[in-house]
């Protein structure tokens, strides 16, 4: 059945799946997965972005050879713009102990020889996520379980909106106050100044799957009764505080988008009505893109998950928006993603799981799309050309 918020929206992501290689089958000239997009004063060599992807790796929140290795694969590929997982901004905002944050000089070191790389070797341009996970934080590594961490494995106090645990087991978290939300606002700024001074060329701001941001949009785990809970323009409010405090440190040439999920999947959640009323705010506000996600609030959700399944969700955002739209979600193959773009449903599209399975997804695309990718020089002879066989396109272009 229908999402709530959607009606007759989701025929359009199922199709996609279905007709979308007659769709595009036939040979054309440039393909708009592998065009060119600005956003503000940053333009990204082409449409395909590496979603943030957490991998639990990092030691007291610095990243290490494991992210290097990670970003630097995705670096060489060809992508066009790749983001570094969900960064805490303070200790307390990490999901798992081996999340990374970006709130000492340790952290931001070990961030400093991942752009170093990427920088040097390759041709995307790279953004980080930052974020906070409130009532999500204190949990174990997913091969762990992923439930909360004991009081016996280092779990730390939750925060969150209100008083509401994720779910049975989970930590109650403490409900945020005014000397709280303004640390956890400063924690965002000075986030942004170190970001700042690593020279990411953009910042996401994580307002999805149930963290921080998103459990302030929610009224399943927003029940406050300030300034900051009831309507949605209330609900709303401290998310996008935190939007105006990160935009005014941010450098006004660079580009600072959100992420957000569109609603919850829940009879009562967040919804996709409210979600576009958040999004024009953002835009108001000097918002360059939106990554529209959904789901994450809390376990009662009850996602239908298919094939493109929340590629409605981001037409539904261009449509209402004139921001740059990502989508993403089971986006799989290059002929479904050239046809999401070319039918106008978003702009840009985010891979991450696909990605993890073949970190060389935008070179195959090109292939099959008959366009080009950026292959380093290093790897140029691994190309189908280069060996005797015929393949639609070009041969690879170099580039050091």
């Amino acid at each position: 059945m229908p999402p709530p918020g959607l009606s007759g929206l989701t025929g359009l992501t199922g199709l996609i799946g279905l007709i979308g290689p007659t769709l595009l089958s036939e040979n054309f000239m440039a393909s708009t997965l592998f065009s060119p997009i600005t956003l503000r004063g940053l333009e990204v060599p082409n449409r395909i972005v590496v979603a943030p992807m957490c991998q639990y790796s990092a030691h007291n929140g610095t990243a290490n050879d494991w992210h290097l290795m990670h970003l630097g694969q995705f670096a060489v590929g060809g992508t066009g713009l790749i983001f570094v997982e969900a960064t805490g901004v303070e200790p307390e905002g990490r999901i798992t102990s081996g999340c990374p944050g970006i709130y000492s000089d340790e952290n931001e070191e070990g961030f400093a020889r991942i752009i170093h790389f990427v920088r040097n070797y390759g041709h995307a341009k790279l953004g980080i996520q930052l974020g906070h996970a409130g009532r999500k934080a204190s949990a174990k590594l997913p091969w762990n379980g992923g439930t909360a961490l004991g009081p016996d494995e280092g779990a730390w106090q939750t925060v969150a909106p209100s008083p509401i645990p994720y779910g049975p087991g989970w930590h109650t978290p403490e409900a945020l106050g005014d000397n709280s939300l303004a640390r956890v606002k400063q924690a965002f700024v000075d986030a942004t100044e170190r970001c700042r001074r690593l020279d990411f060329d953009c910042i996401e701001i994580h307002s999805a799957h149930g963290y921080l941001l998103h459990q302030f949009l929610s009224p399943i785990t927003n029940q406050r009764t300030d300034q900051y809970g009831g309507s949605v323009e209330n609900r709303m409010r401290f998310p996008l505080e935190i939007f105006d405090a990160v935009r005014a440190a941010w450098p006004e040439s660079k580009p600072l988008g959100v992420r957000f999920s569109a609603q919850d999947w829940i009879e009562g959640g967040w919804s996709l009505e409210e979600c576009i009323a958040y999004a024009q705010n953002l835009e108001q506000r000097g918002c360059d893109f939106f990554d529209v996600s959904s789901g994450g609030a809390a376990p009662q959700q009850k996602i239908v998950s298919a094939p493109g399944y929340q590629t409605a969700f981001a037409s539904a955002i261009k449509r209402a928006t004139a921001t740059t739209v990502m989508a993403v979600g089971r986006i799989t193959n290059a002929v479904q993603a050239e046809t999401i773009l070319q039918s106008g449903q978003a702009d840009m599209i985010a891979l991450a799981r696909g990605m993890l399975y073949d970190p060389r997804w935008a070179w195959h695309a090109a292939a099959e799309l008959g366009d080009d990718a950026a292959f380093p020089p290093q790897y140029a002879r691994s190309h189908p050309s280069m060996q005797g066989e015929p393949v639609p396109g070009n041969p690879p272009q170099p580039k050091s």
